[in-house]
């Protein structure tokens, strides 16, 4: 009552009666106050000498699965209705998981209101699927409930690679990593669910088709993953008849002496395709380095990694009044980031006779509390710096959170070492005030502080801690970046052909969904991530985050479209993608440097960002004929057709002209030589008779011509589409372009060009 009474005075006595009204009194953690004001009174209180900092309020959006809404899933494709529910969320679609298992514990995968099923025999009444319900430690039958409509385990590829340990390596379909239970939620989650983490409420989550069922694959243990295990799990999940298969798991790299297209784990997934199975896979978090997609097919879309608008701003404010942008995802010092407190490098902090040894996760990376001296650093914020412990991955967030906890920190800094340069660092929840300093010339700003604040002696010894430091709050969402941009992990093209890394004449990724920074269920022992121990909730980035955005969309065209084949649904995404970002520039893809950006190519997006909305109704699609996929292998140069035939079952008597004629939704051409002769076949899906005007927007160094030039087609019929490409100026790289098809019902088809012109003859 003091300070809420000490608030309104000084309001009566610096601001004129009637310019203002008080909102809220902060009395806990803070002395401060909000205020609804003009601009000029706000200008008096920052010049009170009372005031010691005035901020302006932004607009915050409470937020966590951000994705559905940045992708506008409830408005343009759930008919989000409060009564009747998300009628449209991917009722009815089965989709399965081929990963580290789930954590049926979790309301992400509660039943809701669908049937339970407590029965070792699976079957789905609105679809062809029928699985089995796999029980064992932790995993009782009671876990298929209806939302969770199967789940098998698959182990003995791991039990044969390693010593498998019993506290962890659970020989049932539990996830004892978090992984699986994070895809999962991410794809087919419930809608609504609220997530709090270390005690703070981070909003609700809710998957990209929310009313889809879960098929449960475990073949990813925390010792050990085999290739065996995970082609079993592929193998009976299409045996089982799931719609839709997510592969957020998969070989890092191409089989030795093989053409990528053949590998084994490449012909499973073709032979799921040819059941009907729509497959996802993770492009790959090898980037941004070219050619290092580990999606090679063209029968299963590889998916990329974006970011989307949202951001968690973290702030050091440093005792001159200097504010540096950091990451993290904490609260605020004690006093709200406004009280200033003791600042300490770590260096100074460590015992000089100690006896450990004098390494750097000893000396500067705070991950040995025995090495500190607890009077210096008790009630301080202490700068832990980035070195060969954190550069070499020995040295953990986790272990710098367990001394700040056992000594008492007020908080920590994580910062750059110029040794080492900028490190990648994206916010984890930290259950202590922190804040990561990933660029070095910003934490050459703080050091720089605390050196000229810190009084030494003549041997270097700190005499006196003059710096001082706070953190503000880190765990309020912002929804002001420009977005979506390719992340810096995220793999790239061009797709390559055999492991050599020749390129191969198939665009990958396919398309770039949101990878970075999603917030998903989780699994509370967390195996692997000792930082999200005890969670039910974690945020996490990679391809793997990409992939199921894209199988929960697929499940909900799926669901609008029930008779569309896997490459329909594959087409009728990648024509709509949209190649610019919420500013209507070019997306952009981060390089090798930290935060440095250049405007995306084909190989870095594929066709570009997800639209889920026009994908459902795409007006024409492009999809491989029967047989066209062992076609498409016969014609690759240097192939063994009859390896071909005994992989696929299929036969060579009638492979392509060229690998570019494989009827897929763009065209990618290796080695341009002179002029060449393209085909692509399109089909009206529409219900109604259209008319299409044809534009091409060239590659450098290319001329491209379509005939015909326009076309009227009606529903269900197809049109010849007949593109040759000619070479104007040959080119060492690769140069882009596009053919967009814009129908008179307002229907847009886009087709990316990726083209390497060798020589004009």
């Amino acid at each position: 009552m003091l300070l809420e009474k000490s608030h309104n005075q000084l309001l009566q006595s610096t601001l004129d009666i009637g310019t203002y009204n008080k909102l809220h009194s902060f009395t806990h953690l803070a002395n401060g106050f909000a205020v609804h004001t003009t601009p000029s009174q706000a200008e008096k209180l920052k010049n009170s000498p009372t005031v010691k900092l005035v901020v302006k309020d932004r607009g915050v959006k409470l937020m966590t699965t951000y994705t559905p809404e940045f992708l506008k899933l409830p408005q343009t494709v759930w008919d989000d209705d409060e009564q009747e529910g998300n009628k449209n969320a991917g009722e009815g679609i089965v989709i399965g998981f081929v990963d580290s298992g789930i954590n049926p514990f979790h309301p992400s995968f509660a039943d809701d209101d669908f049937l339970s099923i407590n029965t070792t025999l699976v079957c789905s009444n609105s679809s062809r699927f029928c699985g089995a319900c796999e029980t064992g430690p932790r995993f009782p039958a009671s876990s298929c409930n209806g939302k969770i409509v199967s789940a098998r385990f698959f182990a003995a590829g791991a039990q044969a690679a390693a010593l498998l340990n019993a506290s962890v390596d659970f020989l049932s379909p539990f996830d004892a990593v978090g992984h699986g239970s994070h895809v999962a939620s991410t794809a087919a989650g419930n809608s609504r669910v609220p997530v709090v983490v270390d005690g703070f409420f981070y909003g609700t989550a809710s998957g990209m088709a929310p009313r889809a069922r879960i098929a449960v694959y475990k073949a990813i243990y925390p010792t050990v993953g085999t290739l065996t295990d995970v082609l079993a799990a592929i193998d009976q999940a299409v045996k089982d008849g799931v719609d839709i298969l997510n592969l957020s798991v998969e070989p890092d790299e191409p089989g030795e002496d093989t053409i990528t297209f053949l590998d084994v784990f490449e012909i499973f997934t073709l032979l799921a395709r040819r059941a009907g199975v729509f497959v996802v896979q993770a492009a790959g978090n090898k980037g941004p380095d070219p050619s290092s997609v580990v999606s090679f097919s063209p029968w299963s879309v590889g998916v990329a990694a974006c970011s989307t608008d949202r951001s968690y701003p973290a702030t050091l404010f440093l005792g001159n009044g200097q504010k540096i942008a950091g990451v993290g995802l904490s609260g605020p010092t004690f006093g709200n980031g406004i009280l200033k407190y003791k600042l300490v490098l770590a260096k100074d902090a460590v015992y000089i006779n100690g006896s450990f040894p004098r390494t750097s996760p000893y000396i500067e990376e705070c991950q040995f509390p025995e090495a500190l001296d607890p009077v210096v650093v008790a009630g301080s914020i202490v700068i832990c710096n980035f070195s060969d412990g954190f550069y070499n991955q020995t040295s953990s967030l986790t272990s710098i959170i367990n001394t700040a906890k056992m000594l008492g920190f007020m908080g920590f800094i994580l910062a750059a070492n110029p040794a080492y340069g900028d490190f990648v660092a994206e916010p984890v929840p930290f259950p202590v005030p922190g804040i990561m300093i990933p660029k070095t010339a910003d934490a050459k700003i703080m050091s720089q502080y605390y050196e000229e604040r810190t009084k030494r002696s003549a041997q270097g010894c700190v005499i006196k801690y003059n710096a001082r430091a706070s953190i503000g709050e880190g765990r309020m969402a912002f929804f002001d970046r420009q977005a979506a941009a390719v992340s810096r992990f995220s793999s790239r093209g061009p797709d390559i052909i055999d492991s050599h890394r020749n390129p191969a004449d198939v665009l990958k990724p396919d398309f770039v969904a949101p990878g970075q920074q999603i917030w998903a269920a989780w699994s509370p022992l967390s195996a692997l991530e000792p930082i999200f121990k005890g969670n039910d909730f974690a945020m996490m980035s990679g391809t793997s985050m990409a992939a199921p955005h894209i199988a929960g969309i697929a499940a909900l065209i799926k669901q609008h479209n029930p008779s569309w084949t896997p490459s329909m649904i594959a087409s009728a995404i990648s024509t709509t993608a949209t190649k610019y970002d919420n500013s209507r520039d070019i997306i952009l893809s981060e390089g090798f440097d930290l935060g440095s950006f250049y405007p995306s190519t084909p190989f870095d997006i594929g066709a570009g960002l997800v639209n889920p909305a026009r994908a459902i109704d795409p007006g024409l699609t492009i999809i491989p004929g029967e047989g066209e996929y062992v076609a498409f292998l016969c014609s690759l140069p240097n192939i063994n057709k009859t390896e071909v035939e005994v992989m696929t079952g299929g036969s060579c008597n009638h492979p392509l002209a060229h690998p570019a004629d494989l009827n897929l939704p763009s065209v990618t051409i290796t080695s341009l030589i002179g002029s060449q002769l393209v085909r692509r076949n399109v089909t009206n899906v529409g219900n109604k008779q259209e008319t299409y005007l044809c534009a091409v927007l060239p590659p450098i160094g290319v001329t491209v011509d379509v005939s015909p030039t326009w076309f009227t087609i009606a529903p269900t019929e197809t049109q010849d589409l007949e593109i040759k490409l000619n070479v104007t100026q040959a080119n060492k790289d690769f140069s882009f372009g596009e053919i967009v098809l814009t129908g008179s019902l307002d229907h847009i088809v886009r087709m990316p060009l990726s083209v390497l012109p060798v020589s004009v003859s």
